[in-house]
């Protein structure tokens, strides 16, 4: 029997019936086996059920009444844990017990609630910061200032980021026009082609945990891999090359795929796309003609030192985020492909991270698991969800690791991610990564 649940991305129907499904229902190959009544449970019934469907719930859950069991399945009394193996240990790639309306409906009702006057007074802050820092730093003008605007502004410049990317989701404001100007201002700012990313963002959001359908930092197959030359592999996992590479993305997407943000006739958009798509372009053109007019006024080394300087460090932070919500977790986690990837399981292998002070500043993008699940959340609410939604989620939410007032420790995650996180294998359907030992180790002797 198929489920179908309505999510943030449309109608979408679960694959297939899983043998360990929560109401552990055996193989139809059990013609022997006889038939008995399960308990009642009130909570499941198809009545109640309904009654929940007219409030906030999405989606009808209905346990099946009966259980069909073997003669010797009988006499045990022990059950069987969805996501626990026979050993004991959880199982990160095991369907989980529950679904997209679960998950939603234990969310309250004012946290799907936007506001468009708190999401404006946020970009009223962030670019009062923005200006703030650069008039300070130009005064003084001297170099124990600088290293330190440099940082805090590129810092601003990832805020400004988060903010337009929830205009991009829809979780600014219920108002397209307003999403849409305010999102080309903030991105066009810094260089970010506003319509593009936000239709590349859309396909990640769709397909999160999809080995081949994921649109950021997705895994690399084998095969892929292994056809790079062995500097292009280097420069892929060594640090700070792969924190600097979304500039490159924007042009030309990831290995193995095709297309750029810019271009209307890229493979990452439809033909109804392309208005948008040449909107977006010419506001980011521009912002680079107004970064050539400044160079000219005020000279290149200044503007190199206000904008060029913590443009690379937005970069890096933009990629380092974006890397950690989806890598570098202590257990492996799994990659889905084929039938064994569905919304809800992909969504549950992203990661929250904690960022110290930088989590008010950055908006609370760490927050990020129930942001993969329900994108339409605005961010000044998704810290509520999420606690919300823990009880349901279980041991498919992994806690983050507290940080302290900075998030130095997430450098080490990151190293440790890179020199392990390499690839997966071209076949199955649930795969993790693997390593190539002869990257950042001794060649193997012959």
């Amino acid at each position: 029997m198929a489920s179908w649940v309505l999510s943030e991305c449309g109608l979408k129907p679960f694959p297939r019936v899983y043998t360990r499904c929560r109401n552990q229902l055996q193989s139809k190959t059990t013609f022997s086996s006889k038939i008995r009544l399960l308990p009642n449970r009130k909570s499941h019934s198809l009545g109640s059920s309904l009654k929940q469907f007219r409030g906030t719930s999405w989606a009808l859950n209905v346990s099946v009444p009966l259980r069909v069991t073997s003669s010797e399945e009988d006499e045990e009394t022990n059950e069987r844990v969805i996501g626990v193996e026979d050993d004991g240990e959880f199982n990160p790639g095991s369907p989980p017990p529950f679904k997209l309306a679960d998950i939603r409906a234990a969310i309250p009702k004012h946290c799907w609630v936007k506001d468009p006057w708190k999401s404006m007074s946020y970009v009223l802050r962030d670019v009062v910061v923005v200006f703030g820092l650069a008039a300070i730093a130009a005064y003084f003008n001297n170099w124990i200032v600088w290293p330190l605007y440099w940082i805090a502004q590129g810092t601003m410049f990832w805020a400004l980021f988060v903010l337009g990317h929830d205009c991009g989701h829809g979780s600014f404001s219920n108002n397209p026009n307003l999403n849409s100007v305010v999102g080309h201002i903030l991105h066009s700012s810094i260089l970010v082609p506003y319509h593009g990313w936000r239709i590349s963002h859309r396909t990640h959001h769709q397909n999160h945990g999809h080995v081949e359908n994921d649109e950021s930092w997705h895994p690399l197959s084998e095969k892929i891999y292994k056809s790079m030359d062995n500097v292009t592999q280097k420069l892929r996992f060594t640090l700070p090359f792969p924190m600097l590479a979304y500039p490159v993305y924007l042009w030309a997407r990831s290995p193995g795929k095709k297309g750029s943000h810019y271009h209307p006739n890229s493979d990452l958009f439809v033909p109804k796309e392309r208005k948008d798509i040449i909107t977006s372009t010419v506001c980011w053109t521009a912002m680079v003609g107004l970064l050539v007019y400044l160079n000219f006024v005020i000279g290149p080394v200044q503007m190199l030192k206000l904008y060029g300087i913590p443009y690379w460090i937005f970069v890096m932070w933009l990629d380092l985020v974006t890397y950690l919500h989806h890598h570098g977790h202590e257990d492996k986690l799994p990659w889905y492909r084929g039938k064994e990837w569905n919304y809800l399981r992909g969504g549950l292998t992203t990661l929250d991270r904690d960022y110290g002070i930088i989590n008010n500043i950055h908006h609370d993008i760490g927050t990020h698991v129930v942001h993969h699940l329900f994108p339409q959340i605005p961010h000044y609410h998704l810290i509520e969800a999420t606690e919300a939604a823990k009880p349901v989620l279980g041991k498919y939410y992994r806690e983050p690791k507290k940080s302290g007032p900075l998030p130095f420790y997430l450098l080490g995650t990151l190293i440790r991610s890179m020199k392990q996180d390499h690839y997966v294998s071209d076949t199955g359907e649930i795969v993790y990564y693997q390593t190539d030992p002869q990257l950042h180790g001794p060649k193997a002797s012959n």
